[in-house]
């Protein structure tokens, strides 16, 4: 079929315009899974990362469905990030991760005990696999320990079940009970006796 000059105009005009106005998929924007504790205290401390564009609260790694902070026996605490992978990478990520729980405490972090609060590191593709290996590596160098002697697990994700809205930027909205929580739990004080001047940081690894 042979089109006209006319014909080729208005067809060229019509893709321009779809290309214009077309929804753009950033392809830089990636998702993370974190168990650490408590999610009052993982979101907060990880939603403050440059390049960060959301931390939610919520569960997961139970058959339960929908669970809830009243029933989510099975779940754990975690936090889902979304980020620019561009402005922060997932390894940058996954070092702050570290440095903001207890790496030795495979029973709960801090003042909470229990399966809901154990460590775990929820991967989301190969790659976030290889790269959540290799900083159980590189944490457990820096502490000069083995591995053998790190509590956190490394697993692929599961279902991530949002938390209650009142759990959602709780430290934001109730400033004073949760730095009154935190502070009872000692959370920063073992985070320095256990990282030193590292604590809470995404610098190299040592």
């Amino acid at each position: 079929m042979i089109f006209s000059f006319f014909q080729k105009s208005v067809f060229l005009s019509l893709v321009c315009a779809f290309l214009l106005f077309a929804p753009k998929v950033n392809a830089s924007v990636d998702n993370a899974i974190f168990a650490g504790g408590c999610f009052w205290c993982l979101e907060h401390d990880l939603e403050e990362l440059n390049g960060i564009l959301s931390v939610e609260s919520g569960y997961i790694g139970g058959e339960i469905q929908k669970p809830t902070y009243a029933n989510h026996k099975g779940h754990k605490e975690a936090v889902q990030v979304t980020f620019d992978s561009q402005k922060i990478s997932y390894k940058k990520l996954l070092r702050s991760y570290w440095r903001n729980i207890d790496p030795f405490d495979s029973k709960g972090q801090f003042c909470d005990r229990g399966d809901s609060y154990r460590p775990v590191i929820y991967f989301l593709s190969e790659s976030q696999e290889h790269d959540a290996k290799e900083s159980l590596y590189q944490a457990s160098k820096e502490l000069s320990v083995s591995k053998e002697e790190i509590g956190v697990n490394l697993q692929p994700a599961g279902i991530f079940w949002l938390a209650e809205d009142y759990h959602q930027d709780f430290a934001k909205k109730n400033p004073i009970k949760y730095n009154f929580y935190r502070s009872s739990c000692r959370r920063d004080k073992r985070l320095k006796e256990v990282w030193i001047e590292n604590a809470k940081k995404g610098i190299g690894w040592n």
